[in-house]
């Protein structure tokens, strides 16, 4: 390469690296450009003789360690001809990892015991022990002299080793030599970050920055490359979220106010209890966003069962009063389903106007699922076009063409990590100017997490459970103790006899695994079973230990009258356990129900459970929860399920799911299907940090909005966070 080549982020990597590197990074990692590779930063830095806590290596991961051969065997294979190289491997911690190869016994050679080297593939679980199966290595020279040594290490960039992610064809390596290749000609771009943030912060010069977090001369500098490049990453997101906030606290929407003597008036005097003190704020909150003439955009988080729906309805009688409409959507149709009798209940005659016995000072309450008959759907959508119906429930089936509201004013979604950012917006495109938006979830979410993700949406937060809600006990059951599952099938009998009622909850249908429910094995392994199935478990207990009680399945791919037809027997008390997937995890309300085992909890997330588990004690006896597993102790799975046993507090529990969630994903990442830049940023541990950006976000965009004055920070905001991210940011 010539000397006199500049690089830029711009840069084609074709221009600056081996033909068959660049094609490598652009095949397996979607890494095109200098930029791309320079901020494709390390996910953490190895030391030599120092341990990378072997512990913490889950299964299924592609993974690289740093660490020590400890020992090494051949041996032949007993099912077939050949022979079998075992090495064990050490990182100072107490923990080990395995590594096979099979017919190649000649690397005895150099997988020396006591040399040291980068081991990178995927860990597999061979009874009950770690492994990698046939992994890429690089070895570091044990009887190298000292500058032989030194030029080795330099290879990997001083004394802190870089481990980038990688792919199984372009390791950790190899990444690092590319990443050193083009950092000798790369000019940095012109330090987007205003001069006088950089200073009153502290802060480091953006080429420092790129440099030393791929080549750190020391720990300190290490550190303070990070913190810089962290800030980019909070201020960019930041920026976004303000600058939107400010544009909606600018647009034009329509009042809603409340109306003396109107259907809410009646409504809250029929209520046969008294609001809670959190129903009571927030619905002030919420009363006083409605009466304003710009959209409302407000998150509502409560805890399963802390009345997240009366606070809703409430909101949407408000609406009706003012002349508008309101429409709840809801991700399945049981729930659409369930949510549209709880309402149809609570308003009574209020919810009939027009029927002989409904209250003519009141609205018109109506569903719109798919699986609505033709007359019935033409019936339900001309009561929404003219305006008839006043509150609209529905799941997806109100986003298409042919649905049309006469005045949409409130648009309330249920659970909304369940829907696409398009869907919300195609709703929300229904109405003549922007309609006030309401977003629930029963998932607890930590501070930062809604300051970064849910920044320009006001939020509100329910944390009293309602009067006469019952304590729910976690217990997980485990492999070792095999007699707890036995007593697990006996508790479920010993509630049915008390007059009560179960759920049993499986990861699948059924109906054959689908391939992403099977690991494919190594060459030294079994496959991991598929998850238990619905279809299966449910003859089982019926021919076994729950032998003689009225069991039925519920699973997302049975007819839609079919499903309603079997909530509502359980509902009724005709059933004694429901056999069910996650279509029972949220807005399910069966008070009866006191006992819900979870088959394969492990392959179910932290706030997954935790929605789960809030479908039993609902009524006045106390619940069970019984978490059934094959993860043994000291697992991250195991550990998880311990968690969730252990606490009933969701926000706790969220910031658990938070911490083994990959964080990308809660940053939109996922959502958009391309490269985050969203990198270093931890919403836990970074909660200080992001909350000085969101300040000088807030100082910044209100005196200069649309960042004229700073158009290489305007720049450097739009490739941090494209436009597809930021609306994902904007609409939660």
């Amino acid at each position: 390469m010539s000397e006199t080549i500049t690089t830029t982020v711009d840069t084609p990597l074709a221009q600056v690296l081996k033909k068959h590197e660049a094609k490598a990074l652009a095949t397996h990692l979607d890494l095109h450009t200098a930029g791309d590779l320079i901020y494709h930063f390390p996910r953490r830095y190895d030391e030599r003789g120092e341990h990378t806590d072997m512990r913490g290596l889950q299964i299924g991961e592609q993974v690289t360690v740093l660490a020590q051969v400890q020992s090494v065997t051949v041996k032949p294979m007993r099912q077939r001809r050949g022979n079998m190289l075992e090495i064990t491997l050490g990182d100072g911690s107490g923990t080990t990892l395995s590594c096979t190869f099979f017919n190649q016994a000649w690397r005895e050679r150099e997988l020396r015991r006591g040399r040291w080297g980068l081991f990178a593939g995927k860990v597999t679980d061979f009874r009950g022990k770690r492994q990698l199966n046939s992994p890429a290595y690089q070895l570091l020279s044990a009887d190298a002299t000292q500058d032989e040594a030194a030029e080795e290490i330099e290879e990997f960039a001083g004394a802190l080793i870089p481990v980038y992610p990688a792919a199984q064809a372009v390791p950790t390596w190899t990444i690092a030599r590319c990443v050193r290749t083009v950092l000798e000609t790369f000019q940095p771009p012109k330090d987007p970050l205003p001069a006088a943030v950089r200073v009153s912060r502290d802060l480091a010069g953006i080429g420092m920055a790129l440099r030393e977090i791929h080549r750190p001369s020391s720990r300190g500098a290490l550190e303070v490359a990070k913190k810089r490049l962290k800030w980019d990453e909070a201020f960019a997101v930041q920026l976004t979220l303000v600058q939107r906030r400010a544009r909606a606290a600018a647009s034009p929407g329509r009042s809603r106010p409340r109306v003396e003597g109107g259907i809410l008036a009646k409504f809250d005097a029929s209520l046969p209890y008294e609001l809670t003190e959190g129903q009571a704020q927030v619905g002030e909150e919420i009363a006083a966003d409605l009466a304003k003439p710009h959209p409302m955009h407000r998150l509502l988080q409560g805890e399963v069962g802390s009345g997240k729906t009366l606070v809703s309805v409430r909101a949407m009688l408000q609406v009706v009063d003012a002349g508008g409409q309101a429409a709840l959507l809801a991700p399945t149709e049981v729930l659409a389903t369930q949510h549209y009798r709880g309402i149809g209940a609570q308003l009574g005659a209020l919810g009939r106007a027009g029927e002989l016995d409904g209250d003519p000072a009141g609205t018109q309450l109506t569903l719109i699922t798919g699986s609505l008959g033709a007359a019935a759907r033409r019936a339900a959508l001309a009561k929404v076009a003219d305006g008839t119906a006043g509150i609209v429930v529905g799941t997806h089936a109100l986003l298409y063409e042919g649905v049309d509201f006469h005045d949409l004013g409130l648009v309330v979604v249920d659970e909304q990590h369940r829907f696409g950012v398009e869907q919300r917006d195609a709703l929300r495109a229904k109405a003549a100017t922007p309609p006030h938006v309401l977003v629930m979830t029963a998932t607890p979410i930590p501070r930062t997490v809604a300051m970064t993700v849910y920044g320009d949406l006001e939020t509100s937060v329910l944390s009293q459970l309602p009067r006469g809600r019952s304590p729910i006990a976690s217990h997980v059951v485990p492999p070792e103790k095999p007699a707890f599952l036995d007593r697990a099938w006996r508790r479920v009998r010993e509630e049915v006899q008390k007059g009560h009622q179960a759920y049993v909850v499986c990861p699948r249908i059924g109906e054959g695994p689908s391939d992403e429910d099977v690991e494919p094995p190594g060459d030294n392994e079994p496959a991991r079973r598929p998850p238990l199935a619905v279809t299966e478990v449910a003859p089982i207990l019926e021919e076994g230990p729950l032998h003689g009680l009225r069991i039925a399945m519920l699973h997302g791919k049975l007819p839609a009258d079919e499903k309603d037809a079997i909530m509502r027997r359980f509902a009724a008390g005709d059933l004694d356990v429901l056999v069910a997937t996650t279509v029972i995890e949220v807005g399910v309300d069966v008070p009866n129900a006191t006992v819900m085992i979870i088959m394969d909890a492990d392959r179910f997330g932290v706030s997954q459970l935790h929605q789960l588990r809030g479908r039993v004690g609902r009524g006045s006896a106390p619940g069970i929860c019984l978490l059934v597993t094959e993860s043994v102790e000291g697992t991250p799975a195991r550990e998880r399920l311990d968690a969730v046993a252990s606490t009933t507090d969701g926000f706790k529990l969220s910031e658990i799911d938070l911490e083994q969630r990959r964080e990308g994903d809660v940053l939109g990442a996922s959502q958009s299907g391309k490269h985050s830049h969203l990198r270093l940023l931890s919403l836990l541990r970074d909660e200080k940090l992001i909350k000085e950006a969101r300040a000088e976000a807030g100082a910044l965009v209100g005196d200069d909005p649309d960042l004229t004055r700073y158009p290489e920070l305007a720049a450097s905001v739009a490739t941090l966070v494209d436009e597809e991210r930021a609306e994902y940011l904007e609409k939660g």
